[in-house]
């Protein structure tokens, strides 16, 4: 396979006189959006002899998948180590304020795939097989597929020059930016996004983002996200184990996935992974993976326990090579219809094969709460009825938003007693130490400020909490909001600082020597705390204030450091 055509890659930096605000060049607003955009052909001259990156062998369905037609799915992987080189805080300009399900991702690239395969006798395969994938650190899955659907089969037609036209295009469009209207212009249709901030509450129900896609003659399509799928589709096989399934992604288990395609495959994959939103899935998935990956032999290694990773696979190779795994999800074609799809039953890992092996999960998982079945009833209802399937989707979604919820509630609540007293911070001495979190004087709240007090679902809370204790969801969350309360205190310092009056000489001078620090020796640190202009401009003058009130002989020493 041949990987070419990349029009557009990371963006270029130039930098004047030092200073550290960088010009813009052409490509800096397409950089924003997408790192590059591919076009791979399979050569049968060539076949698999060149290896020039995973991205040649994600961006084609393996054999057994039979794929006729146009196909779309996607899928991540690493990126090399020191592949761009950035100012300190730049890559957090959008993360600061996108919630965290919507951030950017500076160790990954997702990459969103239009597979074409059709028959061709003028080629000696006997079939034209052609990808365009966008690779991008955006994990919006929704809104570059919907891209991919406008541009792929204009590309197929015209080839280089659309996609040229394309990528000057989106280079035209305003950075991703949380908390505004965005529009998105692409070859006469308007695309429009609205996000928020994560300053939303973990408790709202709003919607962190909507797209519309708006032609200037047809109707709007109005799609409900630009990073959620619908898991009413998704799942229509395995709905009454959606409990099961979100404890698993919960808790961060090692799970494989072997689907019939690509498209199922990277579907059922961002579904369970988007299921404990806004929770962030702190683990490793790969949406579609293959043996051809450069993790493979990493993941297939039986000398350790499985990674805590998520598969998605078509290759049935890997029910043999990965039969030691814990959790093993086997589903078929996922087929919308007026009836529930036949739903797979949870099976024990003895009765894997190889080839033949059915539908099913296949695990020794015990659940630690009970199942909603006023949901699956409700749910079967519904299909009976000919409920539309998007109001399928919204029950089905807004069950296990409020589950994540009702669990991850008491955390923030014990995590914000964590926080020192606003009256305990001072100017004459560094912030106070934020406490460490104690597992079982968290689980003494649960008593009466637990899950029971917003979740009907009755269950072993407490036991799902120890076992998320020692999964890399809890260490990533509490990272994260350890990280948050830091700069948090920080920020109440330079406040308390800018309140400083009628201190000795000796005190002001040390004083002014902080608030130097932080504002000319750690400007990072400062672009990082929650911070308004206004209060930095309040620390300037004061410190200026502070400065007239000395001696001159002093006045004159501070303007020098």
């Amino acid at each position: 396979m041949d990987a070419s055509g990349s029009l557009a890659t990371g963006s270029a930096r130039r930098y004047v006189a030092g200073d550290l605000l960088p010009e813009s060049l052409p490509w800096d607003r397409f950089s924003s959006w997408l790192e590059c955009v591919c076009v791979v052909t399979f050569d049968l001259e060539l076949g698999q002899a060149i290896e020039k990156t995973n991205i040649c062998y994600l961006s084609f369905p393996d054999s057994y998948s039979g794929c006729l037609g146009d196909t779309q799915f996607s899928f991540r992987i690493r990126q090399s180590v020191g592949h761009k080189l950035l100012l300190p805080g730049e890559e957090d300009n959008y993360n600061q304020e996108a919630p965290v399900v919507l951030q950017r991702d500076p160790a990954h690239y997702y990459g969103y795939v239009y597979f074409r395969q059709v028959k061709d006798n003028t080629i000696k395969r006997g079939y034209f097989q052609k990808s365009l994938v966008l690779i991008s650190q955006l994990p919006f899955v929704n809104l570059f597929h919907s891209l991919l659907n406008l541009v792929a089969p204009e590309y197929f037609e015209k080839l280089e020059p659309c996609l040229e036209a394309v990528c000057n295009e989106i280079d035209q469009w305003p950075s991703p930016a949380p908390g505004k209207v965005l529009s998105l212009p692409i070859m006469g249709v308007l695309i429009q996004v609205t996000s928020t901030t994560k300053c939303v509450s973990v408790i709202s129900k709003k919607k962190l983002l909507f797209l519309v896609v708006q032609n200037l003659l047809p109707a709007p399509l109005v799609l409900p996200t630009v990073n959620q799928l619908d898991l009413f589709r998704c799942f229509q096989p395995i709905l009454i184990h959606i409990q099961m399934l979100w404890e698993l992604m919960l808790l961060g288990e090692p799970v494989i996935v072997m689907a019939p395609s690509p498209t199922v495959s990277s579907e059922t994959i961002l579904a369970l992974i988007s299921c404990i939103a806004p929770l962030r899935y702190f683990c490793d998935y790969r949406p579609y993976f293959t043996i051809h990956d450069s993790e493979f032999r990493e993941y297939m290694t039986r000398t350790q326990a499985p990674p805590n990773v998520v598969l998605g696979v078509t290759n049935p190779f890997f029910i043999k090579t990965f039969q030691h795994w814990p959790h093993i999800l086997r589903i078929g074609d996922v087929k919308m219809s007026g009836d529930l799809p036949k739903q797979i039953k949870v099976k024990k890992l003895t009765k894997l094969r190889t080839l033949d092996t059915k539908p099913g999960i296949y695990t020794s998982y015990k659940t630690f709460l009970h199942k909603d079945k006023a949901l699956i009833k409700r749910l079967l209802k519904g299909i009976q009825r000919k409920r539309p399937e998007e109001a399928q989707n919204a029950i089905l979604r807004r069950h296990v938003l409020e589950l994540t919820q009702s669990f991850i509630i008491p955390l923030e609540r014990y995590v914000a007693s964590l926080m020192p007293l606003q009256r305990t911070i001072t100017a004459w001495k560094n912030p106070p130490q934020i406490r460490p979190f104690n597992q079982e004087e968290f689980m003494k709240t649960l008593d009466y400020a637990g899950p029971q007090l917003t979740s009907v679902l009755k269950g072993d809370w407490v036991g799902l909490y120890r076992r998320f204790f020692k999964s890399p969801n809890f260490d990533g969350w509490f990272r994260l909001r350890h990280q948050e309360m830091a700069r948090k205190l920080q920020t109440l310092h330079l406040e308390v600082l800018c309140e400083t009056v009628n201190k000795s000489e000796v005190e002001i001078v040390d004083l002014v020597l902080k608030l130097r620090e932080k504002l000319v020796k750690s400007p990072s640190r400062i672009q990082h705390l929650p911070v308004n202009q206004q209060l930095l401009h309040k620390l300037e003058s004061y410190i200026n204030t502070v400065i007239s009130s000395l001696p001159e002989d002093l006045q004159a020493v501070l303007q020098q450091y």
